[in-house]
């Protein structure tokens, strides 16, 4: 017998008034790409722009969950309502997160005041799903005043945290060699806040000085980046890392920055998912379309160049 759905105007009422399981049921609408989904993101949309939004991304082992995790008790101890979405590689079976919800943040998982979710990647080039910022919204609307998006790694294709949160900080360790990487991907041009965690291994000054060192060499910026060292398991530097991700909010609100960041942010989402509705509609018009498997047959027979016949399938989209 089929389970009755829970209708819209319930499910919006329900996640409007903290129902952490109103909310979960709206981030899986969206993530399975379910029309009602995206008819209760266009709902809430207007009750969304009051949480604060701060992208965590670094290279893995460099302690992101740990400090992810510190930062929650932190905000938790200020009696804040916390979200945190973690965007894992995507399986290659399932499509579904390798990492689990009950894996990462096991001392906030039964606090309810804590929504903490798995996201898988799906392949995305940019490190975060298609539904990241759909899911970040509805976190918004549920009333959480500080949301954390925790991203897969960080390397050339994953710097587009930046389009989904008002604060992005970059976590780095010593003696990797990842600061080196990070330098080379231009992910150095990102981070609001740079955090070297594990600070009490060998090599931190030495890291540290590697990235004052890019930082020098990148296009000038509005405003310094600070460096915070931290040992996220014992807590240290934990309370001068909120400080700087607060002196970072203060300072774009006070330059009326915020709001163009997350203007520019949205514009940006905007045209991911167009482009990405557009690649599956292209995609399905390869098996319902004979035209199209001549036009690519034309490709192959190298009778006609890729970009002439990208630029057909443009024409006849539009």
């Amino acid at each position: 017998m089929p389970v009755a759905r829970t209708s819209l105007p319930d499910l919006a009422e329900r996640l409007l008034a903290g129902d952490k399981r109103a909310l979960g049921r709206a981030i899986s609408l969206v993530e399975d790409d379910d029309p009602e989904g995206w008819a209760l993101v266009r709902e809430l949309y207007p009750r969304t722009g009051n949480a604060a939004v701060v992208g965590i991304t670094g290279p893995p082992g460099a302690g992101k969950s740990t400090l992810l995790a510190a930062l929650v008790g932190h905000a938790r101890a200020r009696d804040r309502e916390v979200a945190v979405l973690s965007v894992d590689p995507s399986s290659p079976f399932t499509q579904g997160a390798l990492l689990g919800d009950r894996i990462r943040l096991v001392d906030h998982y039964l606090d309810p005041h804590v929504f903490i979710r798995s996201m898988a990647s799906r392949g995305s080039l940019g490190g975060l799903s298609e539904a990241t910022l759909q899911a970040a919204l509805l976190m918004d609307a549920a009333g959480k005043d500080d949301v954390f998006i925790e991203t897969v790694g960080v390397g050339q294709a994953e710097v587009d945290v930046v389009d989904h949160a008002d604060t992005v900080v970059l976590v780095l360790m010593p003696g990797s060699g990842d600061s080196i990487q990070a330098i080379k991907a231009g992910v150095m041009e990102i981070p609001d806040v740079i955090v070297v965690n594990k600070a009490d291994h060998a090599g931190a000054d030495a890291t540290v000085r590697e990235i004052r060192a890019a930082l020098t060499l990148g296009p000038p910026r509005e405003r310094d980046v600070p460096i915070v060292r931290t040992r996220a398991r014992s807590g240290e530097g934990v309370d001068e890392l909120v400080e700087r991700i607060a002196e970072h909010r203060a300072w774009l609100i006070g330059e009326g920055l915020l709001e163009e960041r997350r203007r520019r942010n949205l514009a940006g989402e905007v045209i991911g998912l167009a482009a990405a509705r557009l690649r599956r509609r292209l995609e399905r018009s390869l098996a319902d379309d004979p035209s199209v498997v001549e036009l690519l047959d034309e490709v192959a027979a190298r009778r006609v160049d890729p970009a002439s016949a990208a630029e057909q399938l443009l024409e006849r989209q539009s």
